[in-house]
């Protein structure tokens, strides 16, 4: 109970940091075409500490806020895309940051075993590269989709994948390591490397034996 206990409140933290975040200049910094953000980054480090399933809420966080924000103050591509389709705004708003705790996590479990700090790292290059790729991607198929000129958007769209995404990967490289190693040296050293979810799994089923 404690385990699972523990887990619904680092959960809530992330989440609330998520939507500070997602509000402020500090998590979307708006460019005027274009909003660069770093909100992938509590995303990952949740993934990483907690383990996916919780992951996916933190993405789903992510998504709506997201979403939320392009209504009140949209940049200029998603502006246009929002006044044709506010469905493929929130589609493309959402989906991409369903995929960034399972990218993250996937790779992360591949790599772990050879080394924990290289596979950390690895895995919030491939978390942010993930959100970066497929929120520009549909982007840009939901422009051509809804019958809006992409070609003069294309140079923008390819252009912000280029420098923002390579900026936003490497920030959550850096970012992500040392936050995630003092949470679990926090949280109790080596045994903190299972995630919480995992852990407390693992609490249920010695419960059950002791009840047996």
């Amino acid at each position: 109970m404690g385990n699972k206990l523990k887990n619904f409140v680092l959960l809530a933290l992330f989440v609330a940091l998520i939507v500070l975040l997602g509000f402020t200049p500090l998590g979307l910094i708006p460019l005027g075409f274009i909003n660069v953000t770093i909100l992938c980054v509590p995303v990952i480090i949740g993934t990483l500490f907690m383990g996916w399933k919780s992951g996916l809420i933190l993405g789903l966080a992510f998504g709506l806020t997201s979403f939320i924000s392009a209504l009140i103050k949209p940049s200029a591509l998603v502006a246009t895309l929002m006044g044709a389709s506010p469905l493929c705004v929130a589609v493309m708003s959402i989906l991409p940051r369903l995929c960034v705790p399972l990218s993250a996590w996937g790779v992360y479990s591949l790599l772990k075993k050879k080394h924990e700090n290289i596979a950390v790292s690895v895995a919030a290059v491939a978390g942010s590269l993930t959100n970066t790729v497929l929120y520009l991607g549909l982007m840009l198929l939901f422009y051509v989709l809804c019958g809006i000129d992409a070609t003069s958007v294309l140079a923008l769209i390819g252009g912000t994948a280029l420098i923002a995404g390579s900026c936003e990967a490497a920030v959550a490289a850096i970012i992500c390591t040392p936050i995630l190693a003092a949470l679990r040296r926090v949280s109790g050293g080596k045994k903190a490397r299972k995630p919480v979810e995992d852990a407390s799994q693992t609490e249920d089923a010695s419960a059950n034996q002791i009840s047996e």
